[in-house]
This record gives C-alpha cells, sequence and structure tokens, in this order.
C-alpha cells in the first residue's frame, strides 16, 4: 500500500509541478496524469484528492510555508521545492489522513527524488517547524 501512495503523492507533485511550471490549467493537467497513468483507482483518487485540495487551498498552504521558511521567499524557491511543500503541508494540516509522520517522510522520499542534493533536509525541517505550530 505504501508504493500505491507514494505513486499518488508522486503523479500529484508531478502534475502541480507542471501546473506551476507552465501555467497549464489544473484541470486538464491532472485528467491527462490520471488517463495516462496504469494506477489503481485508488491511487488516482489519492493524488486526484491532493491535487485538489492543494489548489483550493494554495494561499493558505504558501501562508504556512512563508511563515516557517522566512528566508526562502515562495517566488525564489524552485517549483519543485514549492510543491513537495504545499502537498505534505495539506496532508498535515488539512487532509489529515496519513499520520504527519508519514506524510513528512514521503516528503522527504520525494524530495531525494525530485530535488536537489539537500533539499531533503530543508523539507524536513520546515515540514518538522509546521507540525511543531500545528500542534501548539
Amino acid at each position: 500500500m505504501a508504493g500505491a501512495r507514494r505513486k499518488g503523492r508522486t503523479v500529484a507533485l508531478q502534475v502541480l509541478y507542471e501546473v506551476d511550471a507552465s501555467g497549464h490549467p489544473w484541470e486538464e493537467t491532472l485528467k491527462r496524469a490520471l488517463e495516462e497513468t496504469g494506477l489503481s483507482e485508488q491511487t488516482k483518487t489519492l493524488a486526484d484528492g491532493l491535487v485538489r485540495g492543494v489548489v483550493k487551498n494554495r494561499v493558505k498552504l504558501d501562508g504556512l510555508i512563508a511563515a516557517q521558511a522566512p528566508a526562502w521567499p515562495l517566488g525564489q524557491m524552485a517549483a519543485i521545492d514549492r510543491n513537495i511543500l504545499r502537498i505534505a503541508i495539506y496532508e498535515i494540516v488539512l487532509d489529515n489522513k496519513a499520520p504527519p509522520k508519514v506524510a513528512i517522510n514521503e516528503a522527504v522520499e520525494l524530495a531525494k527524488t525530485f530535488g536537489s542534493e539537500n533539499l531533503h533536509k530543508f523539507v524536513n525541517g520546515v515540514l518538522g517547524s509546521v507540525l511543531t505550530a500545528a500542534k501548539s
């Protein structure tokens, strides 16, 4: 199941990255991505929910990123970095379907796979701060 969930997060990240980097409409990008994958319905549902949740709550998510990483303005952050953080923060703060530690671990793994050499450390630090702030 963990592999299927990671695939769902990966598809969500790819969709959000494409939308962020190219300005393509998110609904069309999501539909195409889900049609092109050979994912199970459950995995497609996860990816769909993550993309919709991030798009719907982007302003709030970006505010949380800005509050926890003030030295890294969102506009200067790489699109992949922003979207890994948006997905994980959505899962931790708003979605509550995955335990926070799982959401953080999954984001760290996505950062190791798709990000720069040290992105996983940055992601872990920001998400740890988000989790601490969410608990207080």
